[in-house]
């Protein structure tokens, strides 16, 4: 999954899938769980002092601005084939690099949007310094990037492999 000048996120079908079942979530079923915490605490009298009410309020702030960011990503989303497995770094694969030369420092990451982010891998964005600087990388080739004081690094690919979540 990768995102373009344009505001258009590029998704897999299954990635699609996912995200629009969370919407779907946040959207339906949870909105009446949240309105029926508000409710509740509603009942307990004061709010001012209220400290359920206000953390329920707070849920539903959170909730809603994660609505709106999936209805925006959705809207903009292009659905598209997973990266072929030709050794080439593409957004939705997953990628091992060396730091440095030193092929026993290694990372394993996700180049992927943040709202594909899981649990089980680190991901970092096709956007950011050391995602920019991987792709389109085949493996076995170095790529630079810039670290947050300015100075440059420099990784080997080792791996480059569709994600398979």
């Amino acid at each position: 999954m990768t995102q373009t000048s344009e505001n258009v996120t590029w998704l897999t079908q299954e990635a699609y899938n996912q995200l629009r079942a969370e919407l779907d979530y946040l959207s339906g079923p949870a909105r009446t769980e949240i309105a029926a915490k508000i409710a509740a605490a509603r009942e307990e009298g004061d709010l001012r002092e209220n400290g359920g009410y206000h953390a329920a309020k707070e849920e539903q702030g959170k909730q809603e601005l994660r609505v709106r960011q999936l209805t925006q990503l959705l809207e903009n989303a292009k659905v598209g084939e997973a990266p072929a497995a030709d050794g080439m770094v593409a957004p939705g694969m997953v990628v091992t690099i060396a730091f440095d030369g030193d092929d026993d420092d290694t990372l394993d990451f996700l180049l992927a949007s943040r709202e594909y982010a899981s649990a089980d891998i680190e991901t970092y964005s096709p956007q950011s310094p050391l995602g920019s600087g991987v792709n389109g990388k085949k493996i076995g080739e170095d790529a630079q990037y810039e670290l947050p004081n300015g100075k440059l690094a420099s990784v080997k690919i080792l791996k480059a492999e569709p994600y398979k979540g």
